[in-house]
């Protein structure tokens, strides 16, 4: 994506520092703000991923040299690549241009594992790897949703204040509980803050099937019982999702009223590994910069 970007800022000959490059491209490409701040779950940000994967690439190419490091200025090879290529290139061209420059071991792994459809742009391996372990959860979070719906409504009630707890309510001393019942004076867990009691958070949790939304009644009904505690904040989850009347409800209430629906929920589950198990871990390594100033 910013291969033809960078060879066109690097284009008046001027040798620029990497961090300069990378704020000149995305000037060029039109990456606003908000796009440059996304991040990965591996850290950093998704554009600094991206434009050191074309600036490595540019360099392997030899269609940039590196005068000191860290600093790049386009060569003759460079100039005539961005000719060449005025128009940038999908993914089957960029493996066609860049494959000989790629490491013997991804050379073999590309020619013989077959994938899905191929990306429209270069792909970074980092990228390639968390778009894997999106897919695997996204997997894993359908599954979560159907086996909460079809729990016992006293196991969900757990797993949501599990949940709350494993977020780090409650403090180091966990202390929260799952209240539930036929007294359980409409709340179905409480958090309580700090050791006395004095800062406490309500739950109320609704195991619904697809498609049964969850709409302003009980959302009314939870802030009435909030009241009947002289209590301010509760967290409202359910397995489906909540109406437009449901959420303007919420946010217009002088009670703090934070709804989950069951997408947000199995993710948070899943990121805070409630309900589920690491698999497999992986690491990737790079050139450490700093070793070899």
């Amino acid at each position: 994506m910013f291969v033809v970007p960078t060879l066109q800022v690097l284009s008046d000959g001027r040798v620029r520092q990497r961090r300069e490059v990378f704020d000149a491209v995305a000037e060029q490409a039109g990456v606003g703000a908000e796009a440059r701040a996304e991040t990965l779950k591996s850290g950093g940000t998704r554009y600094e991923q991206r434009m050191g994967w074309a600036l490595s690439h540019l360099s392997k190419a030899q269609w940039v040299d590196r005068p000191e490091r860290g600093h790049y200025v386009i060569n003759d090879a460079g100039r005539a690549a961005l000719a060449k290529y005025p128009q940038g290139f999908d993914y089957a061209l960029a493996r066609e241009v860049f494959a000989p420059f790629w490491p013997q071991k991804a050379k073999t792994t590309a020619s013989t594992v077959v994938s899905d459809p191929a990306p429209s742009e270069i792909s970074d391996p980092i990228e390639v790897i968390e778009g894997e372990i999106d897919r695997i959860e996204a997997s894993v979070g359908e599954e979560l949703l159907d086996r909460l719906r079809n729990s016992h409504p006293d196991f969900f009630e757990q797993a949501v204040v599990d949940l709350l707890l494993k977020m780090g309510y409650g403090g180091p001393a966990q202390r929260g509980r799952r209240i539930g019942g036929s007294n359980d004076e409409g709340v179905d867990g409480l958090i309580n803050q700090d050791a006395l009691g004095l800062d406490q958070v309500y739950i109320q949790a609704k195991r619904y099937k697809e498609g049964n939304n969850v709409g302003r009644e009980p959302i009314q009904a939870f802030v009435g019982a909030l009241h009947g505690f002289n209590a301010s904040r509760g967290v409202f989850l359910t397995t489906s999702t909540f109406t437009s009347g449901a959420v303007d409800y919420a946010r217009k209430v002088s009670s703090r009223i934070v709804l989950i629906d069951g997408a947000k929920l199995v993710d948070l589950m899943i990121a805070h590994r409630v309900g589920v198990q690491e698999k497999q871990k992986f690491s990737a390594v790079e050139v450490d910069e700093d070793y070899f100033a």
